[in-house]
């Protein structure tokens, strides 16, 4: 009877996400545990056998250190992005194209999800340029600094020609966040960065970026203090504020951006629980952060949805 009361309880969900589509973000240290990937293919698979589209993009951070460690190449990070030279192009290649991208594919076959793989380059879903050297404030000293990030691009264009072909046939495409520029330049993008533009530019009902943290907090020492829901206007005010700190902020950016383009509903959440993307699509109390406008707020605190 308690099965049959979940059942119940989701399916005002289900109806109003059929025909819907979803952009998923994965982080890459949800996909570094075979066991774990296995289990989040099986919940976005169940998404997928109800009726909802996704569009899944992956990041590989951990894994592209580990490898770049390997090799005796030091990993630089500046401002929660990855700098990314000749020798960490090549990594990334190997790491985000090859290796996740595949093993994704693999789990999403199993649980009965036709998926295809892409990165940005594929169709030209993704335009970009290079990046040129950007300023930011050095958080230890307080100065300017400057940056370079090498082979690192900016998006200019998303074409969703290819993307919306594959889900009117049904399949499930799971993108790399590698893209060109046009002029024979292999570049990588910060897969956020990847998922929010997408999600704004295929009119997605939802954007979800699944990360090894439940959400935004109230409280950084404590990690009970989960703000269910919050405005983009507040959550740009608890960057503001330094609430919102370190890799953490790029991706609130990214929710934020994805919430004034158009997505209804953005949602952050930690994928190493079990079934927390069902947890959060499925039930009234979820477990993650919500991220939408104030008139969408109050259709939600009104409807439930």
């Amino acid at each position: 009877m308690e099965r049959v009361g979940i059942l119940k309880q989701a399916l005002p969900y289900i109806r109003r996400y059929k025909n819907r589509i979803f952009v998923i973000k994965i982080g890459g240290e949800l996909v570094q545990d075979m066991s774990r990937l296995d289990d989040m293919a099986q919940d976005i698979s169940l998404l997928y056998q109800i009726g909802i589209s996704v569009i899944l993009v992956h990041g590989g951070g951990p894994q592209a250190t580990a490898l770049s460690r390997k090799l005796g190449i030091a990993p630089k990070i500046v401002e929660g992005r990855r700098v990314t030279d000749e020798e960490t192009l090549e990594v990334t290649k190997m790491i985000f194209a090859g290796k996740i991208n595949h093993e994704i594919l693999t789990m999403l076959r199993k649980h009965g999800a036709k998926s295809v793989g892409l990165s940005g380059i594929d169709g030209d879903v993704v335009i970009a340029k290079r990046r040129n050297p950007v300023e930011y404030v050095n958080r230890e000293t307080g100065e300017i600094d400057s940056i370079d990030y090498g082979h690192v691009g900016d998006i200019t264009k998303i074409n969703t020609e290819l993307l919306e072909v594959l889900l009117e046939k049904s399949y499930v495409p799971v993108m790399s966040s590698l893209a060109d520029d046009g002029e024979g330049h292999i570049l990588n993008i910060n897969a956020d960065t990847v998922a929010s533009r997408i999600a704004a530019a295929v009119h997605a009902y939802k954007y979800i970026t699944m990360t090894n943290v439940r959400g935004i907090l109230q409280d950084t020492k404590d990690p009970k203090s989960t703000l269910s829901y919050v405005s983009q206007k507040d959550a740009k005010k608890l960057i503001d504020e330094g609430t919102i700190q370190g890799g953490m902020v790029p991706k609130v950016r990214e929710c934020i951006y994805a919430v004034e383009h158009g997505v209804k509903r953005v949602h952050i959440l930690n994928g190493l629980e079990k079934n927390s993307l069902l947890i959060e699509m499925f039930t009234s109390k979820g477990g993650g952060t919500m991220i939408l406008s104030e008139d969408e707020i109050e259709e939600y605190i009104s409807s439930g949805f």
